[in-house]
């Protein structure tokens, strides 16, 4: 699996993680709201150790909170009202940043040994 698909399950694991939090604001009922949870965390499990063997665990694991912060926050913003000041878009340009230069990093490329 090249890196590209690393980072695509890395997102995939944030971007679960954050829809776990949501249904559980918006699902009423109790059994439903525990289910969609439990599904979506165990959605989220499944992408973070697939992304495990195509990044070195740094770069999934930094992905996987870039794509859940970023997720939750705008989620907040268009689900909620919630405001994003200014600050919230600097540290987000900051973890975007952050990101980008750990997948170009000299970080050893893990070898598949499937």
């Amino acid at each position: 699996m090249a890196n590209g698909g690393g980072y695509v399950w890395a997102l995939a694991a944030g971007f679960n993680a954050a829809l776990a939090a949501i249904s559980a604001k918006f699902i009423a009922t109790l059994p439903l709201k525990y289910g969609t949870v439990i599904l979506f965390n165990v959605t989220m499990w499944g992408c973070y150790v697939n992304s495990l063997k195509a990044l070195s665990s740094l770069q999934a694991t930094v992905t996987n909170f870039a794509a859940n912060f970023l997720s939750s926050g705008l989620a907040g913003y268009f689900l909620f009202e919630e405001p994003l000041p200014s600050k919230w878009f600097a540290g987000a340009s900051l973890i975007i940043l952050g990101v980008f230069i750990l997948s170009k990093s000299s970080i050893e490329e893990k070898q598949n040994t499937d």
